[in-house]
């Protein structure tokens, strides 16, 4: 490797180690704030809130990492500016564009790492994170999950535990499903086989219900179950989708087409986390181009404030796409690549005669 490529990859890792720890002081602090907020009737022990404020903060600096990837270029080339590396590169034949390629290939590299190990990371932290959260949560006692084996719901109303194994949804069915009802000691009221339930709302309307109590059952019977639960939210099963690895996000994605669910809000998901490494260099490059473009301005924080101002826009940009996406008003590969495509045209604007700053 040549010495200015390791050069400007230490500046770099270097500049990215350090907003990197700052971020995540930021978040850290921000989430502790909210779990003692949330905790502010619940005595429980400070180390706990710290702890799950460590478990939360991983998944919060992965939706971020864009900002991070984009403040540690600014300054990188802040370095270069400073002992007027870029000076002397440019002496020695070394152009603006190549110093581009350079960081562009790290960032290249630090999507990969991040999207491979950090987000895995994260999202098992974020998992463990909402489980422990969940048992202070006013929805603990509900649950709600895909599986191989169709759709589990627990629920618990007037103090009955109600189980529910459903094999499909189809429009505002359930269909093949099983329930048991329990005490609260867990023994066994009755059990109720139906092969269709509307669930449009909180009181389930069973059709055609077989109802099995002790060695006896009633069959051909339309009753009403109130329940926690109507259709809508069970379609925000995984709404929080960043509690799952790379893997179980697979996995789920089988399981729902077993079940008949859609598969939009997941594959959106999984097209975002494939487009990271894209987004990371285009946001390198942007970058780059913006401290080449204002390399006049001494101050520093005006530059980094600049490459900020532009990034939130992109971000909200972002957002904006993945929601038209998330509602089907444009094709999903559309709203993950829309933004990107308007990155790279500005990109390629800015990047004119670049080796003449």
């Amino acid at each position: 490797m040549k010495v200015y490529i390791k050069f400007i990859s230490l500046i770099f890792f270097k500049s990215l180690f350090f907003v990197f720890s700052i971020i995540l002081s930021l978040v850290f602090l921000l989430n502790l704030l909210t779990e003692l907020e949330f905790f502010k009737n619940i005595d429980v022990p400070t180390s706990f809130t710290l702890f799950l404020s460590l478990l939360n903060s991983p998944a919060l600096i992965f939706e971020i990492f864009p900002f991070i990837i984009l403040i540690t270029v600014q300054l990188t080339f802040v370095k270069l500016f400073e002992n007027q590396e870029i000076e002397i590169f440019k002496y020695s034949g070394l152009k603006n564009s190549k110093i581009i390629l350079i960081i562009s290939m790290m960032s290249i590299f630090t999507g990969i790492v991040v999207l491979s190990m950090f987000y895995n990371l994260s999202s098992n932290l974020k998992n463990i994170y909402l489980e422990f959260k969940s048992n202070y949560s006013s929805d603990g006692k509900y649950l709600a999950v895909v599986t191989k084996n169709g759709l589990w719901i627990k629920d618990k109303v007037d103090n009955k535990i109600i189980i529910t194994n459903a094999s499909s949804i189809n429009n505002n069915f359930i269909q093949n499903n099983f329930i048991t009802e329990f005490d609260e000691n867990f023994n066994v009221i009755r059990n109720i086989r139906s092969e269709k339930i509307d669930v449009s709302d909180k009181n389930w309307k069973i059709i055609n219900a077989r109802i099995y109590y002790d060695n006896d059952y009633l069959k051909d019977q339309n009753i009403e179950l109130r329940t926690n639960f109507d259709l809508k939210r069970i379609k925000t099963l995984y709404s929080n989708l960043a509690a799952l690895n790379i893997y179980e996000l697979y996995q789920l994605k089988k399981n729902y087409k077993k079940l008949n669910y859609s598969l939009i809000e997941v594959d959106l998901y999984l097209l975002k986390l494939i487009s990271i490494p894209l987004y990371f260099v285009l946001i390198a490059i942007f970058a780059s181009l913006i401290m080449l473009k204002i390399k006049k301005f001494e101050s520093t924080t005006f530059k980094i404030s600049i490459g900020l101002f532009f990034s939130v826009i992109i971000y909200y940009l972002n957002n904006f796409s993945y929601v038209l996406g998330g509602a089907e008003r444009i094709s999903l590969l559309l709203s993950i690549f829309l933004p990107l495509m308007i990155l790279l045209t500005i990109n390629i604007f800015m990047i004119y005669k670049i080796n003449d700053k």
